[in-house]
Formats: structure tokens, sequence, C-alpha cells
């Protein structure tokens, strides 16, 4: 077998005109379509026009021109048969021994903030996925290039043996369907969406490979970094990295964690992340007095953490930094001054996230995949925030002006915490966590512990109700002075007695922020 007759048509044109001009050479005839075709007779490239082989012209604007028999017969033909051969040659139709396709641009058209629903339809590409799922059928006999980055491959294959290996064509054919399942995906979801079925009978999801992960959380496991295609600027995939090393798999999961918290905060916050979970967050007038707080609020654990700040790190800040062995810093930008100071920690990774100053917004297209054995959960991301309305003071005591301001910062944190979770809050600052344990007093004991003498004075939240009372009588040891939780327990009453017995104000929120 050899490549005797190609067919391009392709709406990104890099790299063609090199590769085209190397196929001539080595005996390759083009068949080309449209605007490819003009490029390549432009280019002083030999083309037979589509036309030319089906007989039909191009027609609907351009839409029907390679859905022909005289096409797809000459792709899906098997050499080896002789009931094809002889078909082939009844009919007078010749072989077509590769196919370079790519598609029209959906997702760029897509992604235009003003993009039209009209505008979109029209950049769904028919029949090159058509082509392209024909070729890939037939690779035994067709080579297939969706990607101009096997260009070179291709060509360099041709040129030597007048044909590609069946191994390259195995692994062509498999990007190819690989190409249009996600290409297709994005398409059902836009439509999907534009019909409000978010979650539907059958959900498709497609990512494209950042970067290879040396490995995944631990060094056993194999990883890489996908990011989604039309995510926004506000996240992990979109960030500029200004410094230091490859982010790990680990790296990449708490950095997302610690952007989730940090854009809870319209004021100047500041998050440290251990192994998901918060372990200092602050706010302040400014973002130094917030990092001190964050620093503060745990300076054993945030050692070796991940910090976020939601406004640009200055020197001060970056001196403070310094300090401690720090994994990651993420903001919205750094300073020149603090750009020196941070250089000095070769190793330690500089994120930039322009936006990130912007509080979290509800998006009700976005969805949290957690795979499962066997298939996945899918839900909403938790921006819920809380109401003024939905605040419910159960106790004989209201929380005074400050109270409510701890709680409420607790609050908007505690919901990031693993279940079960408790938190601790004092000056605009966590001051004690409890997270991921299997009981609610455990991981308030927990809290209380971390917090020590801090304590005192301190406010509460949980992330879901008290079954009984006996986390609030560990608050009222500690001296926690009010509490904010959901509510909801058939045994509030307890909790609330214990509450007024203890001179403890306590709110309820009807809102439970359960995270596993």
């Amino acid at each position: 077998m050899s490549v005797k007759k190609a067919l391009i048509s392709v709406s990104d044109k890099t790299g063609l005109i090199p590769f085209a001009r190397r196929l001539v050479a080595a005996g390759v005839q083009i068949i080309s379509t449209g605007g490819t075709a003009s490029l390549l007779k432009a280019e002083g490239v030999p083309v037979i026009g589509i036309s030319e082989v089906t007989g039909f012209p191009e027609i609907l604007d351009g839409r029907v021109k390679t859905l022909h028999p005289n096409i797809h017969s000459g792709l899906l033909a098997v050499r080896d048969s002789e009931a094809h051969v002889q078909q082939l040659k009844d009919l007078g139709i010749e072989t077509i021994d590769l196919v370079v396709v790519n598609l029209y641009p959906f997702k760029e058209t897509i992604a235009k903030p003003d993009v039209t629903y009209e505008d979109a339809i029209e950049n769904i590409d028919i029949g090159g996925p058509t082509m392209l799922r024909s070729a890939a059928k037939n690779h035994a006999f067709v080579s297939v290039v969706v990607d101009a980055a096997d260009y070179e491959k291709v060509a360099e294959e041709i040129e030597a043996n007048g044909d590609t290996t069946l191994e390259t064509r195995r692994k062509l054919a498999a990007k190819v369907f690989r190409h249009t399942a996600a290409y297709d995906a994005l398409i059902s979801r836009y439509l999907s969406e534009q019909v409000g079925e978010l979650l539907p009978e059958s959900y498709t999801v497609t990512y494209e490979k950042a970067q290879d992960l040396r490995y995944g959380e631990n060094p056993h496991q194999r990883a890489a970094f996908y990011r989604e295609p039309l995510s926004d600027q506000l996240s992990i995939g979109n960030a500029s990295q200004l410094q230091g090393k490859e982010l790990s798999y680990n790296n990449i999961n708490d950095a997302d964690a610690a952007l989730a918290i940090v854009r809870e905060f319209a004021e100047p916050a500041v998050v440290a992340i251990k192994h998901s979970n918060p372990c200092g967050v602050g706010i302040g007038a400014d973002i130094r007095s917030a990092y001190q707080k964050a620093y503060e609020a745990d300076p054993v654990s945030i050692f070796g953490g991940i910090v976020a700040a939601n406004r640009p790190i200055d020197r001060d800040t970056a001196l403070a930094m310094k300090e401690i062995f720090l994994e990651i810093i993420i903001a919205p930008d750094f300073t020149e001054e603090a750009l020196a100071v941070l250089a000095e920690k070769k190793n330690l990774r500089l994120l930039r996230i322009s936006a990130l100053n912007e509080p979290a917004k509800k998006v009700d297209n976005l969805f949290r995949v957690a795979p499962v054995a066997g298939g996945a959960l899918i839900q909403d991301f938790d921006y819920k925030q809380l109401e003024e309305n939905e605040i419910q003071v159960v106790t004989d005591r209201k929380p005074s002006e400050e109270e409510m301001a701890q709680l409420k910062f607790a609050w908007k944190v505690v919901k990031h915490v693993k279940s079960n979770a408790i938190l601790l809050a004092k000056d605009n600052m966590t001051i004690g966590v409890g997270a991921g344990q299997m009981n609610r007093v455990g991981a308030a004991k927990i809290a209380i512990e971390q917090a020590g003498a801090l304590a005192s004075g301190a406010v509460m939240a949980s992330d879901a109700f008290f079954p009984m009372g006996d986390t609030v009588e560990a608050a009222a040891k500690a001296g926690i002075t009010a509490i904010i939780q959901p509510g909801g327990s058939i045994r509030d009453q307890e909790s609330i007695d214990a509450c007024n017995r203890a001179g403890i104000a306590m709110i309820f929120t009807g809102t439970r922020h359960f995270k596993h």
C-alpha cells in the first residue's frame, strides 16, 4: 500500500502549506475544498477541486460538498476485499489514502461573549467529522490527521516508505475519535444549556490536557492535569505561573480549595490551606494584616502550605511570607518589589489570577463531577451565601454586633472544611479547625484544643446541625460566646437549652454545608 491521494480540508491552516508541498513532492495528489483549495492554489500547490471528484457542485453555502458516495466510498472501501475493489472499479471511484481535516471552530465561536445562537449553530461541522470518522474507521488502509502536530511524523513516514505504518494509523485514528468526541461533547453541552437541560439523561464532559504530572496523590499513582475548555480565568487552569517548580497533583488540588475560600470575601483576605482544609484564614484592613492573621491562626500547619490572597502582594507582605516555607502563593498580582523578594526562594511557586479580588458568583451551568466506582456523582458547586433574612436567633440572648460579624466570617469558612466540621473564630481570624471527623463533638474538641486559651470569647461555626447538646456543652466549657449552625435536628431544643443555660447566643441558618 502507498499514499497516492489525499483529501485536505482544514479550518486551521497552521503548517498546512509546507506539509502539502512535502506530500506533492512524495507523489501524492491532493483533493481539497473551498477556502483550503483556494489557499493551496494561491501557494502554487497542485490541487484537485472536490467537485471534480464528486461530479457535483458545493452547494448550500458550502454546507454540502464532501457528503457524497465518491468521497466516502473512497475512504471506506476495504482494500483487500475483491468485492469492494470491483465495486469501486465498476463505479469509477478512486480510493483516498490520506485525510487531513480539522473542524469548524465551534469552541472558539461559543467562547465569544456576544455569540448568537445562529452563529453557534452555523459553526457545527458536519462533513468534517463524517470524513474523519470514515477514515478513522478504515485506518487499516487510510491515514487520518486531525492535529497539525502530526504533520511532521506523517510526512516523514510517507517520504521514507510511501505510506504510514499501521501503528501510526492506529494512533491517529484513536486521536480522531477523541477529537470528535470532545467536539460533540461541547456541542451537546451548549445546546443542552440553551434549552435548560443541565442534568440530562446522559452527561458528557470533555477536558483538555494542560500538563502531565510526575505522579498523583502518591508516587505510585499516574496523573495529569486537564482544564475545562471554556473555563473562566478564576481557576488554576488559567493561572499565570510567575516562578517556581511545576505544580503537582496535590498542589493543584489544594490551590483549588484555597481559591474557593478566598473568593468568599470582598474585604482583603488570606487563606492558608493544608490537605484541602483551611488551617488559617484572616481578613484585615489590608493584605499584610490579613496574612498575619492567617499565619497566627496556625503557625505550625501553615508550614509547607498553600496561601491565597484576594489582593496584590506587596513588598511587606512578601517579606513576611518569605520567612516560612510555602509551596504556593496565589494572588491577583505581585508588585515588582514583592517579586524581587520572593525570587530568592526559587522553588516557591507564584500564581497570578488577575480577577481574584472578585467574589465568587453562582454559575448555573457549572457542576462538580466526583467519580465513584462505576460512575460519577454530579452536583452544583456550593455557592450558597448567608442571607440576612435567613438568620434565626433561637436563644434568649442575641449575638452582639461584634459576635454577629465573627459568626458570619466563620460561616463563610466552615462550609469549605471537610465534614464533620467545627470552626472557631475571633478577631477576624480562624483560631481552631476540626475537620473530617466521624462525629461532631470530636471535631469540636479538636478545634477547641487547637484554639487553647483563645477559645474564650470566640464564636463557633458548624457545617451541619448538632445531633444533641454535647457540642454546646463542650463549647460552653471552653468559653465560646456565640454559635452559628444550620439547625434542623429533632433534638435542636437540647442545644438551645444548653446555650441558654450557658448564656451563649446561637443562630440557625437553615442551610447545611456538608463537604465530603
